[in-house]
Order: C-alpha cells, then structure tokens, then sequence
C-alpha cells in the first residue's frame, strides 16, 4: 500500500511547476511579441527554463527507470518529484548544462542521478536506466520541432520559430553527446554493464574526466565540424534549417543588441 511519504516522494516539485510557467509565459512572450522593446530576453527566458525542463524530464527518466528496474531508494532522495535542487550533481545537471549554452549553444550533458546499482539485476536494465536520459532528450527534441516536420510553421511567429530550432538544437546536440561511449558519459553506462569486470576497474579512475576530454575534443576544428555537420544533418532532417537555428541562437544573446532577422 501507498503511504503518505511515498506519495509525497513522488509529487511534482512546485519548483519545476516554477521552470514550467516560466517557459509558458516567456513562450507566449516571444509568440505575440509583447517584449517587443527586449525581444530577445523573451527568447533567452523562453530557451533557458525550456532547458532546464529538459535537464530535469532527463534525470527523472534515469530514477524512474532505476525504480522500477529494482532501486527503491530512488523516491527517498527525491528524484521522482522532478525538482533539480534534489539532484547529486546540481552544480554538473544545471548550472554547467545552463552556462554552457549561454556561452556556446550546446546542450552539454548534465551528472546523472545517484543510483544504487546493487539493487538492480540484470545487465539490459542497467543499459536502459543510463540510455533513458538521452531518450527523453531525443523525445523532446522531437516535441519541440514538430510543427517543423509535420509541415505546420504557416502562421507561427517568425522569433517563435527561430527559439524553438534553437532549442531542438540543444536538444540534439545533448542527446548526441550523451550517447557518447565515454565513461562519465550515458553512453559509456550503456556499454558498461556488458564490459568486463577488469576494463571496468581500469576505467574508473578516468570516469570524472570523460565530459571534460569530449569538450576538449570539440575545440578541435576537424572534430568540431565532423560533429556540427550530424547536428545539422539530423536537424535538417526535422524539417529546420541552418538560418532558424542561426537566428534563434542570435536571439537568445540578447545582450549582444538585437540581431537583424528577415
């Protein structure tokens, strides 16, 4: 039977019902234009709580399919009432993931949820609690740039348009990178399990490092352009083109002076 505790363990956060208003009031702003002083502003609320309402669905995908895959300590610490203050990792889930797009426009990755994986058996499951986070930035990817490929922009907003390619941006790129089979990374703990026990251990030392080694990676020119080229591939697939992300990312810098959209 369901105790009160656990019900309570598992209630939406008043905190992300905050990030979801937020992104609905920015995202009516940037729709009927009523920031037209600041239209950008509009867009960076709209990009940035948007975001984090991502980072926040990814955590939870990982502790709700750590839950029902064996780890029951998973309501306990939080992670089910989808509040970001809850996470292990605050600073590498939110703030960093934030900073980063203010500064780049990548959706980096962000720490995953503690997991007890001692409660868990079972190597598919231990493969699908670290693949579900990405997952869900793949879903949202695709919610967000719906009305792209299923034909259906005729009459958005033209700044409405350009925060929401933006946006699909962040989302592609964080899924990509997330599946990266680097440890420290989503994409190593869907390899992991299936490792051997001494590759593991000789791993582990590196893990904290993993995110930092890809980002120095992407300072590469060759590997920057390798990488960008599949992030637009796959956009372009969704229907949006170079110029949406272009202008929208333009948008969301605000304070570099509102950019010069056709």
């Amino acid at each position: 039977m369901t105790t009160s505790a656990q019900r309570a363990d598992r209630r939406v956060s008043p905190v992300f019902l905050a990030l979801v208003a937020v992104m609905a009031v920015s995202g009516w702003a940037v729709w009927t234009g009523r920031l037209a002083a600041s239209p950008g502003f509009a867009v960076f609320l709209f990009v940035v709580s948007g975001w984090i309402v991502s980072l926040c669905l990814h955590e939870y995908a990982h502790a709700r399919t750590a839950l029902h895959s064996g780890d029951i300590s998973i309501g306990a610490k939080g992670y089910l009432t989808l509040n970001p203050l809850k996470y292990t990792h605050a600073l590498l889930s939110i703030v960093l993931p934030v900073i980063f797009v203010i500064m780049g426009g990548i959706g980096l990755p962000g720490g995953a949820v503690f997991i007890e994986r001692g409660r868990i058996r079972g190597r598919w499951r231990h493969s699908l609690i670290s693949a579900a986070g990405p997952l869900t930035n793949i879903l949202f990817a695709a919610v967000v740039s719906a009305p792209f490929w299923l034909g259906a922009m005729d009459g958005v907003p033209q700044q409405f348009r350009f925060a929401l390619a933006f946006l699909a941006l962040l989302q592609v790129t964080a899924a990509i990178l997330n599946f990266v089979p680097v440890p420290g990374l989503d994409g190593y703990g869907v390899i992991e399990p299936w490792l051997s026990y001494k590759i593991r251990r000789q791993v582990e030392p590196i893990a904290p490092f993993g995110l930092i080694a890809v980002f120095g990676l992407l300072w590469i020119p060759g590997v920057n352009a390798v990488f960008f080229d599949a992030v637009d591939a796959i956009l372009r697939a969704l229907g949006i083109t170079n110029w949406d992300t272009y202008f929208g990312q333009q948008l969301f810098r605000f304070w570099q002076g509102e950019p010069m959209v056709p």
